[in-house]
């Protein structure tokens, strides 16, 4: 196909074909076992994560070397209220970063990386998000998702030798997938790459391209149109930014993480070595989520760096500020707030660090825990931060800058509020986690009686079903009914001063009572299950609580064995636990309880117009244009906002 092909229009796709193209991206087998997977499944599998996986001396001796010369870097260098007023990180601060060898921390040391594990990895990241979150997103994106990782995973030995050691040392990369109008849905990608002898020719527009304005290498992803000798489909692409007819037309500007360094890339017949494609053709969106299985954990490790640093300040201002005789943390309403800050961070950052260790032990498939982490890590962390500002008061609503012009401290609890809010839609919003967590828990479901709910499968098939179905639920069920939980003697050994020994007999009876609550809904609702959106979220709730009461409990437990805090440890996962439960709690009633048929129903009257009349009385400060830009392939329009750091 020549080269001057016109790209075909965007695909259109009927919601089953969405499905199947999003189907065909999972990875379809559990070779390794899941202590998240077993735990939907009803299965309190503590034998999976505890005792707690701890790194090897050699790998800990060299993450801890390179955490105390990236605190000093920090320390020194590095200006987070600087890089918030200018909306820029400096380049000589990426320059120091680059021959500290941050971009390469999760690059194996014989292609001129630190070889830091997920840990360390994580730990680092959390102290650079710590003075400008800015710097953890730029590492962030450079290495979970951009091209190193991809590479690491799925790229040939020629791959990793060429392009590498440039990620380690000099390069920067990004991740391109999002386009105007393709969010979530892949099956939609509009951006093509032609084949055209040894090369493809890409056309198209990618949106919300972070550290796309001064990449240097660029992971794309882009379809390939099936024809004699490509079997087509999605495809990943390494693609230098300096290629011909690569144009960054916008830096895109935020609410919050001012300093990112995030545009839109348009692509016009940029020809791409076959060499540089990632795997095979078809496997780009498999390459996507494999990815991000480990690499959206370094989203919970910003989390647990904001739940500190809210902690330290909750803890300063509350013991300062004086409100009717005693200081506020004295006073029941603010003494809740920091008690759920305090017991939070914790369990943040047992979560954080558990799952981690298990990807650096690669003994479990952490897929469902990778994503909890994210789900349960960006939904508490913003919470956390509007308990500070909320506790700071009028000086939480007001900037840093505004504070330290009239003489107080410049706490930017504002800015953190900001900074945290793109969390919950970073790699996989809120929403779209709890439709891919809930898919993986249902896994074992589908996989006997996902043909008896099929509307397209043969009545043969069908039967077949129901008699595979007949034979695991017979299994199955009977062991829902009764467990370790209900013994008093269970998990004794986390029996001390303070004791989580009933916390974990909690966390089994509620798994039980869980994978009997998702039995129920499908044997009710059956093919209409993947419409219960509301349902399944909360499915997906009770169990990243159950998950991240397990991991705190572990986590104690671990810190009292090497005598590291384990009293205080104890008591803040006994806390957390407890406060866990309630919400647990609440989420079970409403599995049942709930307004979500009436909420359909008013969604129906709004886009209808029935409640226009109600948005009567105000003036809609928004400006003229479409919702979606056009993203209509061809030559870019603008000039180029590309700025490599050199």
């Amino acid at each position: 196909m020549s080269a001057s092909t016109t790209p075909s229009s965007r695909p259109a796709v009927t919601e089953r074909e969405a499905r199947e193209v999003a189907e065909a991206a999972r990875e379809q087998h559990w070779r390794k076992p899941s202590f998240a997977k077993e735990l939907f499944l009803g299965r309190f599998r503590l034998d999976l994560i505890h005792p707690h996986p701890l790194p090897d001396d050699e790998v800990a001796q060299r993450g801890e070397e390179f955490l105390a010369k990236l605190r000093d870097f920090v320390e020194t260098k590095v200006d987070g209220a600087l890089i918030e007023r200018e909306a820029r990180i400096p380049d000589e601060v990426i320059d120091g970063l680059k021959e500290l060898g941050a971009f390469g921390m999760k690059i194996d040391t014989k292609y001129g990386g630190l070889g830091l594990g997920q840990v360390y990895y994580n730990k680092a990241l959390s102290l650079a998000g710590s003075a400008s979150p800015a710097i953890g997103v730029l590492l962030s994106a450079h290495q979970s998702i951009g091209v190193p990782q991809p590479l690491k995973l799925f790229g040939t030995q020629e791959q990793r030798e060429r392009f590498l050691p440039r990620c380690a040392r000099t390069d920067i990369s990004a991740f391109l997938l999002t386009e105007p109008d393709v969010g979530s849905d892949p099956a939609r990608l509009a951006t093509t790459a032609v084949p055209d002898g040894d090369d493809y020719v890409l056309d198209g527009v990618k949106l919300w391209t972070t550290n796309g304005v001064v990449a240097d290498l660029l992971v794309v992803m882009a379809r390939v149109p099936k024809s004699e000798g490509h079997r087509g489909g999605i495809t990943a692409f390494v693609v230098e930014t300096n290629s011909p007819g690569v144009t960054v037309e916008n830096r895109n500007a935020f609410m919050g993480l001012r300093g990112i360094e995030n545009g839109v890339t348009r692509f016009h017949q940029v020809r791409v070595p076959a060499a540089n494609r990632v795997g095979e053709e078809g496997q780009g969106l498999k390459i996507a989520l494999t990815t991000l299985n480990t690499g959206r954990l370094s989203l919970p490790a910003s989390c647990v760096a904001a739940g500190k640093w809210c902690l330290k300040i909750a803890r300063e201002w509350s013991a300062a500020r004086e409100q009717w005789g005693k200081p506020v943390a004295h006073h029941e309403a603010v003494g809740s707030k920091i008690s759920f800050i305090a017991a939070t961070t914790f369990a943040l950052e047992a979560v954080t660090d558990l799952a981690s260790q298990m990807a650096d032990e690669d003994r479990n498939d952490i897929r469902i825990e990778g994503a909890l982490a994210k789900l349960y890590a960006s939904e508490m962390a913003w919470t956390m931060a509007d308990e500070l500002v909320q506790i700071r008061g009028g000086r939480g609503f007001e900037t840093a800058d505004s504070l330290r012009a009239r003489g107080e401290r410049g706490v930017p609890a504002e800015q953190l509020l900001r900074d945290l809010r793109i969390n919950r839609i970073f790699e996989g919003s809120t929403e779209i986690m709890h439709l891919l967590i809930a898919r993986e828990a249902v896994d074992a479901h589908l996989s006997v009686a996902g043909d008896l709910i099929d509307p397209d499968k043969s009545l043969g098939d069908k039967a077949k079903a129901g008699a595979n179905a007949g034979v695991f639920y017979a299994k199955w069920l009977p062991k829902l009914v009764a467990g370790p939980g209900q013994l008093p003697a269970s998990y004794g050994e986390f029996k001390h001063e303070v004791d989580l020994s009933g916390h974990l007999r909690y966390v089994e009876r509620a798994a039980r009572k869980l994978a009997r609550s998702t039995f129920y809904a499908m044997s009710r609702w059956q093919g209409r299950m993947e419409s219960k959106q509301g349902f399944l979220g909360r499915i997906v709730d009770i169990g990243a609580e159950l998950f991240a009461m397990s991991a705190s409990c572990v986590r104690a437990e671990l810190l009292r064995g090497q005598g590291d805090h384990g009293r205080e440890a104890y008591q803040l996962a006994d806390v957390f636990c407890r406060q866990a439960r309630i919400r647990i709690e609440e989420l079970f009633t409403r599995l049942w309880t709930n307004t979500d048929d009436l909420d359909r129903k008013v969604v129906k009257g709004v886009l209808s117009g029935t409640y226009e009349w109600l948005e009567q009385g105000i003036v809609d400060p928004s400006g003229e244009g479409p919702w979606i830009a056009d993203a209509t392939p061809g030559p870019s329009q603008k000039g180029n906002v590309h700025r490599p750091i050199r």
